[in-house]
């Protein structure tokens, strides 16, 4: 076996255990904050059949998360995709595997801070009853510098470690969870007894993916029910630092994945029940309606502790901007680590055992990001969510195929390695893959995403190949300046000899 070829970062051993690990799965996934952007738009494609929409979008997760916990099991590393795929298929596609993970999550970073200051204004406002207030996001210069504050805050607990990460997560997680089973089951007992906006009886169909009229509804919904699951692997990212380092991080994504299925099914047939699809009104036809989802029904639905809900969505977008810089952080330290990004990034802070100048570098990337796109265009803030698709479909899928690959001489000693090595996260790969095609030739066209384009092509697809095309240059760069990795020097190609095989 050639595990010399992983090394260990100098990261705080064992400070998280499942429930801890999982804690952080679910909180970057941050389902309070994700559910109320992205519902609007999913029964805007799909109607009734959103709940089955987002189950198709946990699909290809669960399969995908198979596929990482096995290579997890073989190769404990921080650097997730990037060492895996390197392992795999060598130094490149793993470079541009570890650049998809990087560019995604500095680039969400910026939107959960976005979500997190338009939704703390709106509590505010609800707070003291003043118009004034929910107005204040809309002006770029108190919307930054809001921005900014949040940013800071989220840096200062990362860089303090885990037991810190974990310790806000506990409450900001908790919190949002009991509020989002509070919503759904308020709204679907009003449903029951009739005072409803405009009650729906939940039919089995919904939850029916076949019922969904064309394909490129499917297309579109999946690529939004796959940005919201998107996350679960920061779990896999903690794995030196987690207690039960080969087989803890795997169960907590497969868990996370779970948990999060399970309140956004929920909520989808509890707010579709409860407001119907009409174009008034509160029905989810409704723009107004669909541009924020939560806002529009929590009075309705929660009356006087409404507010709960805007807090559960502040909490949210926090905990997400904490938990989400623990992985491009914890990438860029492997990837400076094994020597494919500058040195500096593998500086480790003496007393926090935290990949110091990587989270500094991760924070200021999406903040000055945050801040220009802001200035330019929010319909450009929104296009970079939906071109971030691309990316994740990109890094999933090479990961998913490198656990197929790299277990090749494993597939038929046992069963069980049948499905998790091969069956699972083949499958899973593919339907991501297809998503990732599928999204690049749809964002083509003028019309999608914000409708914005330049010469008659999409601003996502051209936002999507310039991320590439920057990851491209960046590797470029690292080969003429740090050729050893690109050589296949600090890390070296292999193919799994079955000595952690459990099968």
């Amino acid at each position: 076996s050639d595990k010399h070829a992983l090394s260990r970062k100098g990261l705080s051993a064992g400070s998280v255990g499942l429930l801890g690990a999982t804690v952080i799965g679910v909180s970057c996934v941050a389902p309070a904050y994700t559910i109320t952007a992205a519902l609007g738009p999913i029964a805007a494609k799909v109607g009734y059949q959103s709940p089955a929409i987002i189950l198709m979008g946990f699909l290809p997760m669960l399969l995908v998360a198979f596929g990482y916990r096995e290579l997890n099991r073989a190769m404990p590393d921080s650097g997730t995709s990037f060492t895996w795929v390197t392992r795999a298929f060598g130094p490149w596609a793993g470079w541009l595997a570890g650049w998809g993970l990087i560019a995604s999550t500095v680039l969400v970073l910026s939107n959960s801070a976005g979500v997190a200051v338009d939704f703390f204004y709106l509590m505010l406002d609800e707070l003291f009853a003043n118009r004034g207030l929910a107005d204040l996001r809309a002006n770029p210069v108190i919307n930054v510098a809001t921005c900014m504050v949040f940013m800071a805050i989220a840096t200062i607990i990362s860089y303090r470690g885990m037991e810190a990460t974990k310790a806000v997560q506990y409450v900001l997680v908790g919190f949002q969870a009991v509020v989002l089973l509070l919503f759904g089951g308020v709204a679907l007992y009003m449903v029951q007894n009739g005072t409803a906006f405009d009650p729906t009886a939940v039919s089995l169909s919904w939850f029916n993916p076949f019922e969904v009229p064309s394909l490129s509804a499917i297309a579109a919904g999946l690529s939004l029910s796959i940005f919201i699951f998107w996350g679960w692997d920061v779990t896999l990212t903690m794995n030196e630092e987690t207690r039960g380092a080969r087989s803890t991080p795997g169960q907590a994504a497969t868990l996370t994945v779970l948990v999060t299925a399970f309140l956004y099914v929920l909520t989808a047939t509890a707010v579709i029940s409860f407001a119907g699809l009409g174009e008034t009104g509160l029905g989810l036809g409704n723009p107004e309606v669909q541009s924020n989802v939560f806002f529009a029904m929590a009075k309705p639905v929660l009356g006087v502790v409404a507010i709960l809900v805007s807090i559960a969505v502040v909490s949210s977008s926090g905990a997400s901007l904490q938990s989400t810089m623990v992985s491009p952080s914890r990438t860029m330290l492997a990837m400076a680590h094994y020597g494919a990004l500058p040195g500096a990034l593998s500086a480790i802070s003496p007393r926090f055992k935290t990949p110091s100048i990587a989270i500094l570098t991760s924070t200021l990337v999406s903040s000055v990001f945050y801040a220009v796109m802001r200035f330019v265009s929010e319909h450009v803030l929104w296009d970079t969510v939906a071109a971030l698709g691309i990316m994740i479909c990109f890094y999933y899928s090479i990961t998913a195929f490198a656990s197929v690959w790299y277990f090749r001489r494993q597939w038929f000693k046992s069963r069980t390695n049948l499905f998790y090595q091969l069956v699972f996260p083949l499958v899973g790969g593919v339907m991501l893959a297809a998503l990732f095609i599928r999204t690049i030739i749809d964002s083509m066209d003028p019309g999608f995403g914000s409708g914005s384009h330049i010469g008659g092509v999409g601003l996502v697809f051209i936002l999507g190949m310039m991320i590439i095309v920057v990851g491209l240059a960046l590797m470029v760069a690292m080969a003429v300046a740090r050729p050893g990795f690109l050589r296949g020097e600090t890390l070296t190609r292999g193919v799994s000899d079955g000595k952690e095989d459990h099968g």
